[in-house]
């Protein structure tokens, strides 16, 4: 005799219309794309790329009702080509049955499929016998054939606010399944669920199984943190922990000290930091604390990151521990995030002035007639391609030099230059003499 084995909360919640999903209103709200691909009445093929527990299942069986379709989900993981074959056979059987009815074909991490394997999908997506619906967590760039690429939209899905996870709790609370929670747990299991509203209710439904079980209608943040041992201790995403993380590995690599960064890296992939989040953090730091002492820095980041979308963890995770090393032995400069934050500040303050009537273009002969470029040097046929004492600012702007390179790296280099052709715009203009670029120093902040 069969066991009939309780539904888990996460299924038990899942939207069955698209008004019940919670999150990518920028993607179902309304004109939004892919909300219009929905109101359309025909579906078509599509990739759903975004983090765990965001909807992307979800998303594909609303498309299967919304366009009364059958759905065929196939798992990249665990299927190969024959429940490629198999969902052929199916497809074609309901377009010629009694009563035709389209097909969608759901693949979830499509991107676990080899070449060959997705190659088998073109001529049927292309036949239009089915509709093809891809579930990834990674880059559709790197990880979905071209060809089937080309044939789908590709749908960015973003991981769950708290405010959205926020109502998912209050929905879960909602079946009276759920013991109420206190504040500060509510806050901890979002920061926990880190996007992710599958993790959060498979979560969700462990506390309350423990506390049926101790006889619990209630649950406190130190309770929660007992039941659910030190990993949910230690991470605490949104919380001060995690930013004063995220300052100390900062720190280190402005502080030159590799090894120093090298233990923050460990210790917030430890505490389950998504490390597309470090990712993002050591791309920042290669343009704000090295700038073009080093530019390198700055490819070699964006490279790790690359790396990371390609491989995933924990293989990735080697290619940002690279470029973290890097990163923090590298001539440090924040001359050019000092001299943005400063010509920001100027321009607001400054207001809007009217382009000089020497550097405007001038394509139709009526702008000629108003003099639209006229007098302007075009450098290219100055000596040194350089043309000495021009002004590029509005009438009556003479602010003090943004850009002040520091002497060290790259900008060595970049100051010698600078220096001269300052000297040399003094002397075109009859000023005498202009100062050389100030040694400058790392703004603290």
């Amino acid at each position: 005799m069969a066991v009939s084995l309780p539904v888990p909360l996460a299924e038990r919640l899942r939207p069955r219309t698209l008004g019940e999903v919670i999150g990518q209103a920028h993607l179902l709200g309304p004109g939004m794309p892919l909300r219009l691909a929905f109101e359309s009445g025909r579906p078509h093929s599509c990739i759903l790329w975004g983090p765990p527990g965001v909807g992307k299942t979800t998303l594909a069986r609303l498309m299967a009702q919304a366009f009364d379709a059958q759905f065929i989900a196939i798992s990249a993981v665990l299927g190969g080509v024959k429940d490629i074959r198999d969902a052929v056979e199916r497809a074609q059987a309901a377009r010629e049955g009694l009563h035709p009815q389209p097909t969608i074909v759901f693949v979830d991490e499509v991107h676990r499929f080899n070449k060959a394997q997705q190659d088998a999908f073109l001529p049927h997506v292309e036949s239009g016998l089915f509709t093809f619906v891809g579930a990834t967590t990674e880059n559709p760039s790197f990880e979905v054939n071209a060809a089937l690429l080309s044939r789908a939209t590709v749908y960015v899905l973003q991981p769950l606010t708290e405010a959205e996870l926020q109502t998912l709790i209050d929905r879960a609370l909602a079946t009276g399944e759920v013991p109420t929670l206190d504040a500060a747990a509510r806050a901890r299991l979002v920061a926990y669920a880190d996007g992710d509203a599958r993790r959060l209710l498979n979560t969700l439904e462990t506390v309350a199984v423990t506390a049926r079980a101790q006889g619990r209608d209630a649950i406190d943040d130190a309770w929660l943190l007992h039941t659910l041992g030190e990993r949910l201790r230690r991470y605490d995403k949104g919380g001060e922990q995690f930013y004063d993380t995220i300052s100390a590995l900062h720190k280190s690599v402005r502080g030159s000290d590799p090894d120093a960064a090298l233990y923050w890296f460990a210790r917030m992939l430890d505490g389950g930091v998504d490390p597309r989040y470090i990712a993002r953090r050591l791309i920042r730091m290669a343009s704000e604390d090295i700038g073009l002492a080093d530019p390198r820095a700055l490819r070699l980041a964006l490279d790790a990151t690359e790396v990371y979308e390609r491989l995933g963890s924990p293989e990735g995770e080697l290619a940002l521990a690279e470029a973290l090393v890097y990163l923090a032995v590298a001539p440090k400069s924040n001359a050019v995030y000092r001299a943005y934050k400063a010509v920001r500040t100027f321009v607001a303050r400054d207001g809007t002035r009217p382009v000089p009537l020497h550097l405007r273009n001038a394509p139709t002969a009526l702008m000629k007639q108003l003099d639209y470029g006229k007098g302007y040097r075009y450098a290219h046929d100055e000596p040194d391609a350089f043309a000495a004492g021009e002004d590029y600012f509005p009438p009556g702007v003479q602010p003090p030099p943004f850009y002040e390179p520091v002497p060290r790296g790259l900008e060595i280099r970049i100051g010698e230059r600078l220096t001269e052709l300052r000297r040399r715009n003094a002397e075109a203009r009859g000023h005498g003499a202009a100062a050389g670029p100030s040694p400058g120093g790392d703004e603290k902040h």
